[in-house]
């Protein structure tokens, strides 16, 4: 990690906000939104942006089968598959999925050289070895972490998913990989309907407040680093935990959102551990809430690992 002041970098890439068909757009224009309110409150300069290249169909087949694949550079989903999904099938959306996941991937050598960087998007987790699920082709934790383990860049990884949905397909790829601890905090009623086992599973009640979330944040996130004792953490900050949220269930306001980003971050800057951020899920119904709670995530990034 740098001694010296670091220059946060965030992967970006336009097509992270590819347009879809009708129906599917208003998830995207976060995308293209939070760069845009960040630069332009001065929060970050373009020096900070970069733009990750697709990932190597190599590297992705270490966590995902060959087959799944070449399904979706062939575009030969069934269906059935893409109703899984959610999106249908498109060349560009396959080139979006294999560039947010190598912007992970490029945002772990930041990390390690910085402490800390952020994926504009990313936190797709419920993407399983061989399908697809819930707005998720590929899984980018899993294959950057896959990619750490390879590379002998990493020996003991935790992933924190703290978006309101569990990490179901996150958890199911590591389940009989012992170097990888999954950790999700999330909404005990809601999707996926059918849970995985992570490692550490809180299933949060609807209707949960900012006092008790972060209480139990602050016991069970704590406690793992000091058993756990990862040499490098993902950090899934999905802002679907807001009250405002159409899906959400649970009752977190924005400031309870941004102390669970700030909890975070303060954790692992204090131990040192370098953390790569995605921003998974957020489906409140005015995009500037949205936007707003993103844009938290990243002041709150710059704030604390820059003094």
């Amino acid at each position: 990690m740098s001694a010296t002041a670091p220059v946060i970098k965030i992967a970006f890439d336009p097509v992270y906000a590819h347009p879809l068909p009708e129906g599917h757009r208003f998830p995207m224009l976060k995308y293209e939104l939070i760069p845009g309110q960040l630069l332009y409150e001065g929060t970050i300069t373009e020096q900070n942006l970069f733009a990750p290249k697709p990932c190597a169909d190599e590297v992705v087949m270490w966590t995902h089968d060959p087959a799944y694949v070449q399904k979706l550079h062939q575009q030969t989903l069934s269906a059935r598959e893409q109703r899984h999904i959610g999106f249908p099938q498109s060349p560009e959306l396959t080139r979006r999925e294999f560039v947010i996941t190598q912007g992970t991937i490029d945002c772990c050598h930041y990390a390690f050289e910085h402490g800390v960087a952020l994926n504009v998007a990313g936190g797709t987790h419920h993407a399983f070895a061989d399908r697809g699920e819930g707005f998720c082709l590929l899984n980018d934790f899993a294959v950057a972490a896959n990619y750490l383990l390879k590379k002998g860049l990493a020996n003991k990884i935790l992933i924190v998913d703290l978006d309101v949905h569990q990490g179901n397909g996150t958890a199911r790829l590591f389940e009989h990989e012992p170097r990888v601890f999954t950790f999700s905090m999330h909404g005990a009623h809601n999707y996926p309907f059918h849970k995985e086992k992570s490692d550490l599973d809180i299933a949060l009640s609807d209707g949960t407040e900012d006092g008790l979330y972060l209480s139990l944040l602050q016991t069970n996130l704590l406690n793992l680093l000091d058993q756990v004792r990862p040499d490098f953490v993902f950090y899934l900050s999905g802002v679907d935990i807001l009250s405002t949220d159409k899906f959400g269930k649970l009752k977190i306001s924005m400031e309870g959102c941004r102390q669970r980003d700030e909890m975070v971050f303060t954790a692992l800057k204090q131990r040192r551990i370098p953390c790569v951020v995605a921003m998974g899920g957020g489906y409140s119904p005015d995009i500037k809430t949205i936007v707003e709670a993103h844009c938290n995530t990243f002041r709150l990034a710059k704030d604390i690992y820059t003094h």
